[in-house]
């Protein structure tokens, strides 16, 4: 019966061993596990880069330029220039209308997914002579249809010469505004303010009067940039 007892007793002191030296390795292991993860810094997420899609006009495209002297290109060089990350995509295309534009746009989205877009069309209607009930639906259609892609829009508007007539001139130039805050878009009210109506106008466009010469983009770009910034903090 002694005997018996002294192996149940071995037996028991066994299991007490391996228990102990299990809880050991567990405790130690967790510990480990504890200061490697104390000496691992938690990644900290960059701020994503902004993707900024233009769909504008001749004043957008760089229309009898030297490539690079055009308002985007400046805007790309100057957010570089400040440490804004962003791409500037510049879809724009001479002669194209709010109608060219509203038919582009899908595709645009699409493809580039941008987190803003600016829409500077307009012009092109009045020079046509097209209604300004489809300018404005137009526009508001392409700030719909960005907003619903998830993009935050700036409007860029537009005046037109007094020759064509005072009442039309106001209504031209109001439709941006009224596209604006009803699709909840910002707006630059003109972009060719201090450039057509400055003091050294004339010196500000080429032969044909409609186009500014490169010296007048820096200008055209101090008009957008202060609305286009704060969009994008």
């Amino acid at each position: 019966m002694m005997g018996s007892d002294m192996n149940e007793s071995r037996v028991r002191h066994a299991a007490t061993r391996r228990d102990w030296l299990a809880h050991c390795s567990l405790l130690a292991l967790g510990l480990w596990a504890a200061g490697a993860n104390a000496a691992t810094p938690t990644a900290t997420a960059s701020p994503k880069a902004a993707t900024i899609l233009v769909v504008g006009d001749s004043l957008s495209a760089e229309y009898g330029l030297p490539r690079g002297a055009g308002w985007v290109a400046l805007l790309e060089k100057r957010l570089a220039g400040e440490g804004i990350a962003a791409t500037v995509i510049n879809a724009s295309i001479s002669g194209d209308t709010s109608s060219g534009g509203r038919s582009r746009l899908p595709a645009l989205l699409k493809q580039h997914r941008p987190s803003h877009v600016v829409l500077e069309l307009g012009g092109n209607d009045a020079l046509r002579g097209l209604p300004l009930a489809m300018t404005r639906e137009n526009l508001a259609q392409m700030v719909r249809a960005s907003r619903e892609a998830g993009a935050r829009v700036l409007v860029v508007g537009m005046q037109v010469p007094p020759n064509y007539g005072r009442q039309y001139g106001k209504d031209f130039a109001a439709l941006f505004a009224t596209v604006a805050k009803a699709g909840g878009a910002a707006l630059v009210p003109f972009l060719l303010e201090g450039v057509a109506n400055g003091p050294n106008s004339e010196a500000m466009f080429q032969p044909d009067r409609i186009h500014p010469v490169a010296a007048a983009h820096p200008a055209m770009l101090s008009n957008v940039w202060p609305v286009l910034v704060p969009l994008l903090k």
